[in-house]
């Protein structure tokens, strides 16, 4: 049990959490971008973290009976899953559908979105409780949260969804006219 918490036994439990994060966020970031149809970059992830992987593994079944690695291995799984996440939520790369739902203020959404250059489907609907008017609008990823907040400015109340896509043909994506 003594040899367990040796300093390096502690230092190399740690660099396998570290490579782990680094590795999982890699596969992670890959999933993702393959999803998007990013050939090239998902290859390349893929290959690096197959070899940290391999590292890593190595590492742990080279010594069984030291727990600590084991457990820095999972806890680099784990966290490696939420950085990757992380990272590409900030990376916001591709392409979202939106709908805004509004009762009473779907036409003001609806302009103040196409002065901040997107491109806007008005559509008269019926909801539960009445009228209510859906802007319906295809936006780069990076381009939601301003989506959101025009809207939000304009209708507190107002019922947004998003959904990730893949756009079959170029059209409009707005914001500096943009054309995929």
């Amino acid at each position: 049990m003594a040899d367990i918490f040796t300093p390096t036994a502690i230092l190399t439990a740690i660099l396998i959490f570290a490579v782990r994060v680094l590795s999982i966020s890699m596969d992670t970031l890959r999933f993702m971008l393959t999803m998007r149809g990013k050939k090239g970059i998902a290859w390349i992830l893929g290959f690096f973290e197959s070899i940290l992987f391999v590292l890593t593994v190595g590492a742990v079944l080279n010594d069984l009976s030291n727990f600590l690695y084991t457990i820095g291995y999972a806890a680099g799984f784990a966290t490696g899953n939420v950085v990757g996440m992380a990272i590409e939520r900030r990376l916001a790369l591709g392409f979202a559908h939106l709908s805004v739902v509004s009762k009473m203020h779907g036409d003001e959404i609806a302009q103040a979105l196409r002065d901040s250059d997107f491109a806007v489907t008005e559509i008269n609907a019926i909801g539960r409780d009445g009228p209510v008017m859906i802007c319906d609008l295809a936006v780069r990823r990076k381009d939601v949260e301003t989506v959101e907040s025009v809207a939000l400015t304009i209708d507190p109340e107002a019922f947004i969804t998003t959904e990730d896509v893949t756009p079959l043909r170029s059209g409009y994506w707005g914001r500096n006219n943009v054309r995929r």
